[in-house]
């Protein structure tokens, strides 16, 4: 796995890309996630790691943005396990569901473009391949 990629955050609040050497919005920051890149943000000061609550900032952004992912039911369940003593479950169960879900829609998607891939013609001749190979023995 590489290294997360380094954001630092200075006194100012502007955010610095230490890769590309430029500063970034919560919106670029965005756009490296989706795009799969691992990042860890710090403080330049002290160089305390503050990805956690950079991560829930861009949420809540989201969140207020367009059509929320979370409900309020959800939320109010949410922080009816913190403190609580399945709070640890509760994480390990959240995170096993997600990746369950992401590897599930990757299995989809690739079994859709195989599909689409596939045109009338290579399916009739995978098909009279398969039976002359069953023919033949």
């Amino acid at each position: 796995m590489d290294k997360p990629r380094l954001i630092k955050k200075y006194a100012n609040r502007r955010l610095y890309d230490t890769v590309d050497s430029r500063h970034v919005t919560l919106a670029d920051i965005r756009g490296m996630i989706v795009a799969g890149t691992d990042i860890k943000v710090v403080e330049d000061t002290s160089g305390e790691d503050i990805t956690r609550p950079l991560l829930l900032q861009i949420i809540v952004d989201r969140e207020q943005a367009g059509q929320p992912l979370l409900t309020e039911v959800l939320l109010a369940q949410l922080i009816r396990f913190y403190g609580n003593p399945m709070q640890g479950m509760m994480a390990d169960y959240l995170q096993r569901s997600v990746d369950t879900f992401l590897h599930q829609q990757r299995s989809v998607q690739t079994r859709l473009q195989s599909a689409l891939s596939t045109t009338p013609v290579d399916t009739m001749r995978e098909l009279m391949e398969q039976n002359a190979a069953t023919w033949e023995t």
